[in-house]
This record gives structure tokens, C-alpha cells and sequence, in this order.
């Protein structure tokens, strides 16, 4: 057997065209998958950064709300007529009713902050 059987040029030229396809289909897929995995890094990092802001802003107003409660107990402690605890209790509400508005609003904006950039990210 002297005959060798020869792949004609068209079907080796096929199968090269379908492996450099294969390939960059491969490519693409691995590309996006890549750009995937970077996205969800990204948005768990912005949303770990987001809970650890919001962490210490409660932590923070605990305190804050904490003190002045203390504040407040020792000036009633202190009062001497009750026209007196009355203003103290006054003042301390007014205060109180100022200091949960910019709490809230604080933490209204890290929390709108943390959807925009879960959405942009």
C-alpha cells in the first residue's frame, strides 16, 4: 500500500477556520466571565464598604444619643422645681428631635449612596 490518503486542503482549512472559532468563542466567554467575576467584586467591595460606614454610624450615634440621655438624667436629677424639669425636658427634646433628623439623614444618604453605586458598579 503505496497510496497515502491525503486531507484535502478545503477540509484541513475547515477544521483550522473551526478550531481559531472555537477558540475565540472560548476567548470571548472567558472575557466575559472575567468581566463578570470583576462586577461582583466590585459591588461586594462598595457593599462592604456601605455596611462598614453604616457600622460606625450607628455605633457613632449610640454614643452621641447615649451621652445626651445621661446629660439630660443628671440636669433632671438637678432641677430644682418642677417648672425646672420642664424646660429640661423640653430642651432635651428639641435637641433629640435635631440630632435623630441628622442621624436619619446621614444615614439615608449612605444608604442611597450604597444603591447608586451597587448600580453603577
Amino acid at each position: 500500500m503505496t497510496d497515502k490518503f491525503e486531507i484535502p486542503n478545503t477540509m484541513r482549512d475547515f477544521a483550522e477556520t473551526s478550531v481559531e472559532q472555537a477558540r475565540k468563542a472560548f476567548d470571548d466567554y472567558l472575557a466575559a466571565a472575567q468581566k463578570a467575576v470583576g462586577g461582583f467584586e466590585s459591588s461586594a467591595a462598595s457593599a462592604q464598604e456601605s455596611a462598614r460606614t453604616l457600622g460606625e454610624d450607628a455605633i457613632s450615634f449610640a454614643e452621641e444619643n447615649m451621652a445626651a440621655n445621661f446629660d439630660f438624667a443628671k440636669q433632671m436629677v438637678s432641677a430644682r422645681t418642677i417648672e425646672e424639669m420642664v424646660k429640661v425636658q423640653s430642651s432635651f427634646i428639641e435637641r433629640q428631635v435635631a440630632a435623630f433628623t441628622k442621624q436619619g439623614e446621614k444615614l439615608t444618604k449612605t444608604v442611597s449612596g450604597a444603591g447608586k453605586n451597587k448600580k453603577t458598579g
